[in-house]
């Protein structure tokens, strides 16, 4: 009876050591499962940063500083005056260019008015001397053909001369031998007169005739002087005429010289408006609401174009910027859910998502980038930028700042 009394408890105790051994082994089996869904299920690094964007605000024109507006890590607004630029020197540029415009305007105003009196006045004087030169080609034709009928009446009045010559030769040998007739008595009385009067008929005629010839020679001199003043006018009338025309080419001249002087405006506005542009640059304003930073410019401090005064950082537009190594990316994509938390401020956690990841490894876009052709190739795990951005709501009070160290977690499952 002593010994069953004494196996009892024994039993007990050891059926309590196995249902902890199976709770203990089923604990670590849940916490090892646990482990292995977290640690495959997410991604994360301690090599990440705030990042943002810096506007760097540089003076776009030289010239003393008047005034500086702000101070640094100040707030300012999109379109505030951050500085202020010595402005005497492009005031007077623009009014030189305000004078030089209107100089130009008058120029070309004056040219443009000239022009078209002196295309109208040169196209008449062209009309006219067109017509006045066809008119002296007619009485040139005209002439022409006056001294073509005076040659051809000389011609007949010589014709007829000719005829009249031997009319009267013949005429003077029948009065001659009529006379030597009649003094032997073997003519009539009225053959001899009749004979008399045909002597003298064919003389007359002949004497007519000479005079007809005399008169056409006259003619054609007269007509022969007539062409050679109509041919001196037609010369003087087509010189006219080519002098017309030569005005046609200054009128060319004249239109370019007006096209230049609307040039010449052209070129006067665009350097009014460059110096009423530089005028403006003489106040240096905010392109955009953000915190200034890296603020270089003081009151008496000459600068140049081009010369960085300070820099301006917009809180609103912030990002992370998270360098995953390569063996890290398998299986991260564009769109996941993210969080980090922000070391500056004791932990707080933010929510966000993966936006993108870059093209390359930070590596190649260092200065030195490896060379791996060399021969002294060392494998090392690289890091690949991926960038996550803030979920909206995330930074209502503006506490992240570029630079600021992060760990983020990205959810890959």
């Amino acid at each position: 009876m002593a010994v069953e009394t004494d196996s009892k408890p024994a039993r007990s105790t050891s059926r309590t050591r196995i249902r902890w051994a199976i709770a203990a082994v089923v604990v670590i089996a849940i916490i090892a499962g646990l482990w292995y869904w977290h640690s495959m299920g997410h991604e994360t690094t301690d090599d990440a940063e705030i990042d943002g964007h810096v506007a760097p605000i540089a003076a776009r024109v030289g010239g003393t500083i008047t005034k500086v507006d702000v101070l640094d890590n100040q707030e300012v607004q999109a379109g505030q005056v951050l500085a202020l630029i010595d402005p005497r020197d492009y005031q007077l540029a623009v009014e030189r260019a305000e004078a030089e415009l209107a100089d130009a305007q008058a120029s070309a105003k004056a040219l443009n008015v000239s022009v078209p009196i002196t295309t109208t006045t040169t196209a008449s004087d062209v009309a006219t001397a067109s017509a006045t030169v066809n008119a002296a080609e007619s009485g040139v034709n005209a002439a022409e053909k006056e001294v073509t009928a005076a040659q051809a009446r000389l011609q007949a009045a010589q014709a007829t001369e000719r005829q009249r010559a031997a009319e009267q030769t013949k005429a003077d040998q029948d009065l001659s031998r009529l006379k030597d007739l009649i003094a032997k008595d073997e003519v009539s009385k009225q053959q001899y007169d009749a004979a008399v009067a045909q002597a003298a008929a064919s003389s007359a005629a002949h004497d007519a005739s000479v005079s007809d010839v005399a008169e056409a020679q006259a003619g054609i001199s007269v007509a022969e002087s007539e062409l050679a003043q109509s041919r001196a006018a037609l010369t003087r009338m087509r010189a006219g005429l080519r002098a017309a025309r030569s005005s046609t080419r200054q009128v060319t001249m004249d239109q370019a010289k007006a096209a230049a002087a609307e040039a010449r405006v052209k070129q006067a506005e665009a350097a009014l408006a460059q110096a009423k542009l530089n005028l403006s640059y003489t106040t240096v304003v905010a392109p955009i609401h953000g915190i200034v930073s890296k603020k270089g410019a003081e009151v008496g401090q000459t600068v140049q174009a081009g010369q960085p005064l300070l820099a301006i950082v917009p809180l609103d537009d912030v990002w992370v910027t998270a360098n995953f190594k390569e063996t890290q990316l398998d299986e991260m994509r564009a769109g996941q859910r993210a969080t980090f938390t922000v070391d500056a401020l004791g932990g707080r956690e933010y929510k966000g998502h993966v936006q993108s990841i870059a093209a390359a490894t930070g590596a190649r876009f260092s200065l030195l980038p490896p060379e791996n052709a060399t021969g002294n190739y060392v494998k090392v795990v690289q890091r690949i930028p991926v960038k996550i951005v803030l979920d909206p709501g995330q930074n209502p009070d503006h506490l992240l700042r570029p630079g600021m160290s992060v760990e983020p977690t990205v959810y890959t499952n």
